[in-house]
């Protein structure tokens, strides 16, 4: 997307530290979302009656919308101005919570999800340009990221714990509600002149877009019809999905002002490879939360717990990896990663529970980071923005499968769905590992 920082910027730290405070919180809330309702499956299971597919589009539809809005929420926040956008998208995220804490039936739930994958969408590149408007200045700019990915990458290690304390005491309705005072904290932080970005004429290929989120939620449908072995579902849905994505590789075919993808990124072996790390990341992340919960029997309390070896990672590992990428680049991190969710879901699929999740949240923590300025670094020039917007799709695309494929084996073959994740990994290392370094 497109940032301009052409306003004076504010005059002070505090001017500037509260609002980055402020964006920093919006985007703990989108991704304590993706986490914190791992713990409460067994619940919502036993509260909604809910099947392992209605559990699975619990989580997927967030993920499905949320992945796919990602490509063209950049144009949005350019259009209408990425501080409107934002708020706007906060503002439609606290209410859609409290909304999912009174759904009363798990269509209604899965529907309102799906809602608040587009909230989320609407507040990640808005929250970049933001920062972008507030710290002009590249270094001052560099540490104002950091601070950001920080606090809100903190969700993600928050998540199964608060998840569990909120089950414990309330019921699973309690983790929607705590994102309403979160949401009117954050659009006070942010309400100041500091933030404000003008818009601009970019064009949003509407069609495109469309054709994205069909041929995402088709693909993810007939995947959990495949685990629930419903088969004729499967068949149609994985039709359709297939119809979809061709139609999408016409529309892009026929050279819009604005594609959603840019073609050149699809070019680069380097580009491809980065891309499916991530989604091998985010695969075995999302979907370890999502079958850990089903197979631990534990209380949700003891649950969240039990997963603190994996997620404290998540917050002591990326400084560190921060330091080994700049002296050594991205690649080695990269390969220590997958090596380590590899070997992390080898351990678990043997009931080694407190290794597994240790290796895994190292792997993490050794990945994600590196990531970012692997595909950066392998982008044709000028194309750094939207290989950045394309990689966090690909991950929320990654997270999604982890949760339907994974999911399809988490009733019957427990260790089948905990292995699956590392055969993923071990294939996205192998790639990694004979391809050409970036020079």
């Amino acid at each position: 997307m497109t940032i301009t920082t052409t306003a004076t910027p504010p005059a002070s730290t505090t001017q500037r530290t509260i609002p980055l405070v402020g964006v920093s919180l919006g985007y703990f809330m989108v991704l304590l979302d993706m986490t914190v309702l791992s713990v409460a499956e067994p619940d919502l299971s036993s509260s909604l009656h809910a099947s392992m597919s209605g559990l699975q589009w619990a989580t997927t539809s967030y993920t499905v919308v949320f992945a796919a809005l990602l490509l063209t929420a950049g144009a949005v926040a350019d259009r209408l101005g990425a501080h409107r956008v934002f708020r706007s998208g906060i503002a439609a995220f606290g209410a859609l919570s409290l909304l999912c804490a009174a759904a009363p039936t798990l269509g209604t739930l899965v529907g309102l999800r799906a809602l608040l994958g587009v909230a989320a969408a609407a507040c990640v590149p808005a929250s970049m340009a933001m920062i972008a408007r507030l710290y002009p200045d590249a270094a001052a700019r560099t540490r104002a990221i950091a601070a950001w990915a920080a606090i809100s990458g903190s969700a993600v290690a928050a998540g199964p714990v608060l998840g569990g304390l909120l089950v414990g005491a309330a019921g699973w309705r309690a983790v929607f509600v705590v994102n309403g005072p979160i949401a009117l904290l954050v659009l006070a932080l942010t309400a100041g002149a500091a933030v404000r970005c003008p818009g601009g004429a970019r064009r949003i290929n509407v069609r495109s877009q469309l054709a994205v989120i069909a041929a995402l939620g088709l693909a993810t449908d007939a995947l959990i019809a495949a685990g629930a072995r419903d088969w004729p579902h499967t068949a149609v849905s994985g039709a359709a999905a297939v119809a979809a994505a061709v139609g999408l590789v016409l529309l892009e075919r026929r050279r819009p002002v604005t594609p959603v993808v840019d073609a050149a990124l699809l070019r680069s072996r380097g580009v491809l490879i980065g891309l499916g790390v991530g989604a091998a990341v985010n695969f075995t992340l999302t979907g370890d939360l999502f079958v850990l919960p089903l197979t631990l029997h534990r209380g949700p309390v003891a649950t969240g717990l039990a997963m603190l070896p994996m997620t404290v990672p998540f917050v002591l590992g990326p400084p560190i990896t921060g330091r080994l990428v700049a002296r050594f680049g991205p690649r080695p991190s990269l390969l220590g990663g997958t090596t380590l969710l590899t070997i992390g879901a080898v351990l678990l699929a043997s009931h080694a529970l407190t290794a597994g999740l240790l290796l895994t949240g190292c792997g993490v923590a050794l990945a994600l980071p590196s990531l970012a300025a692997a595909v950066m670094a392998a982008a044709p020039d000028g194309a750094a923005g939207a290989a950045g917007g394309l990689l966090n799709a690909v991950r929320q695309c990654g997270a999604t499968l982890g949760v339907a494929v994974a999911g399809a084996f988490a009733s019957t073959h427990p260790s089948v769905a905990l292995l699956v994740p590392g055969v993923v990994c071990a294939a996205a290392g192998l790639a990694l590992a004979l391809s050409r370094p970036q020079n």
